[in-house]
């Protein structure tokens, strides 16, 4: 196969080693680190630099100060996640923290240095020491935009944009002699520009498809973060943890064109403060770290303050810096206010908290691998155990990284076992029809993630779960009798994938009878500490 991006022929049938369904920092690292063995497909649904990682502003977590310690970084985590982290995976994803930011800067990731060309560090949310290594305030950015030009240099790997999954190819294996089990062979995949369903055969099959925020109404993240992975893996026969745990970021700029923008967290670790309309600060009233308490809480804080004064936003203040200072270090956020009208070096941002995050996602053990075999699970799109009830800030990047790693060297080890693939059947739209009642997708699509945000969103309790759960019913009734009957989208297969994890986000909240961490319910306010430790499992049914 040609090396760049691919546009496949109708019902093409192609073979790989390896098929990567992302092209965000997990899934280009994974690429990245097994260009040298075999053949590589990097499947993006829309272009290929598009995704959660471009627009990550903050940074990059990571023990490289003297004064810091791989102790206080996993001491801080386990904090922020509420005894609800894996202890042994936050003390791996640490410990390789050093390792990951070098291979970026080998790939030729340019981070910013001080007066003195130090790599400059800042301090976040949650953190104890300065250990944010970034590139302004513009981190993803950098990081993406180099990680795809170093793809683009490898020509054992093909780039497929505007391909969107369907369902993950998979065969039960039950012989004698041997525990019952799954393996992965492929995945049918929807060629946007041709229409037609491609069939993608390899020996392994990397998840690195992001999170699911785009279920909620407001939400920082771009449209493509609709969940899709979790909901192939869920279909696949995949356990998933932890969907109860969903990150609302407290700092969105409130404006009617802002379009989902994210204010970074490095404007409080710089001492932006946090105020109502009136000018007074509150943060000191809800934690003793004020505007550096971890994201749950600050998010909490700003939404109990909102409906309490019935206001639309808050204001998050940097103005008593200096303009340059400023200027320098938040470049993107003050040009893009400037452009709205608002001076972030005269005057407070508007803001308010939107769906950011998905803690919880596809279960993986430490090397990546699912339930399924041959099927791996890197990035948002994973339950690892290292976020537990709270993802501390730049934590995310950092998982990214070390998991690839962790991910490549498995397949690595796994890559000279023989393997026969079973033929793939092209897909079947034989008994399909053009719909004429699109508007049925795009109504959904807003009742599901409006129903979302009222009833599943910062503050929950039993009778909204309930009520959210009996809608997701019905949604999904309507959508799968629409998907069984007419050619698919692009769009009714976001709207499929985001209706199912809807609904394991809800069977996961009500499961966990508790206030802990993103997870606040009023029918059970108080943190129950014999679940420390515990995530929430859900495991599809056997077929």
């Amino acid at each position: 196969m040609s090396n760049k991006s691919n546009n496949t022929s109708p019902h093409s049938s192609l073979h790989y080693d390896v098929v990567i369904i992302g092209s965000g920092a997990a899934g280009l690292s994974c690429a990245l680190q097994l260009a040298d063995l075999g053949s590589i497909a990097v499947l993006s649904k829309g272009p290929l630099p598009e995704g959660s990682t471009l627009y990550a502003q903050g940074g990059i977590a990571a023990v490289l100060d003297g004064e810091d310690s791989i102790a206080s970084h996993v001491s801080d985590t386990l904090i922020a996640g509420a005894d609800l982290c894996d202890q042994q995976v936050v003390e791996f994803t640490v410990s390789h923290s050093r390792e990951a930011i070098n291979w970026l800067i080998s790939n030729g990731v340019k981070f910013s240095r001080s007066d003195d060309n130090q790599y400059h560090l800042t301090q976040e949310g949650g953190h104890s020491h300065r250990r944010i290594i970034h590139s302004a305030d513009s981190t993803g950015h950098e990081v993406q935009t180099t990680l795809v030009d170093a793809v683009k240099n490898k020509p054992s790997i093909d780039l497929f944009e505007q391909h969107n999954a369907i369902d993950i190819l998979t065969e039960n294996d039950s012989s004698a002699n041997k525990k019952p089990t799954s393996h992965c062979y492929g995945i049918y995949v929807l060629n946007k520009e041709s229409d037609e369903v491609d069939v993608f055969q390899s020996r392994f099959v990397i998840l690195a498809t992001g999170g699911a925020s785009k279920v909620y109404l407001y939400t920082s993240n771009p449209d493509v973060a609709s969940g899709d992975g979790i909901a192939l893996a869920w279909r696949a026969g995949c356990s998933v943890a932890n969907l109860e745990f969903n990150q609302f970021h407290p700092t969105c700029l409130f404006h009617p064109q802002a379009n989902n923008f994210l204010i970074t967290e490095a404007i409080r670790g710089e001492g932006g403060l946090l105020k109502r309309p009136d000018g007074s600060r509150f943060m000191d009233e809800f934690h003793p770290k004020a505007e550096l308490a971890p994201r749950d809480i600050v998010a909490r804080a700003i939404d109990h303050e909102m409906k309490r004064l019935g206001t639309d936003c808050m204001y998050l203040d940097i103005s008593h810096r200096e303009d340059d200072f400023i200027k320098e270090h938040f470049p993107t956020i003050y040009q893009r206010c400037l452009n709205l009208g608002i001076d972030i070096t005269k005057e407070p941002i508007p803001i308010v908290p939107a769906a950011h995050y998905t803690c919880g996602g596809v279960k993986v053990d430490i090397t990546g691998k699912t339930d399924v075999d041959g099927l791996y699970a890197v990035g948002e799109v994973a339950y690892t155990g290292l976020h537990g009830a709270n993802r501390m800030a730049s934590n995310s990047l950092l998982e990214c990284l070390v998991f690839a790693k962790s991910v490549s060297d498995d397949i690595r080890k796994r890559w000279n076992q023989n393997a026969v693939l079973p033929e793939a059947k092209p897909w079947d739209s034989s008994r399909v029809t053009d719909s004429d009642e699109e508007v049925v997708v795009h109504h959904n699509w807003h009742e599901l993630r409006r129903l979302m945000w009222n009833y599943m969103g910062i503050v929950r309790s039993n009778k909204r779960l309930e009520r959210a759960e009996r809608r997701i019913e019905l949604l999904q009734q309507e959508i799968r009798e629409y998907y069984k009957n007419f050619h698919i989208t692009s769009d009714l297969l976001e709207l499929r994938n985001l209706v199912m994890v809807a609904e394991l986000m809800v069977r996961c909240a009500k499961q966990r009878h508790e206030s802990r961490g993103l997870h606040f319910t009023l029918d059970y306010p108080n943190r129950d500490e014999s679940l420390d430790g515990i995530p929430t499992v859900i495991t599809p049914p056997k077929l």
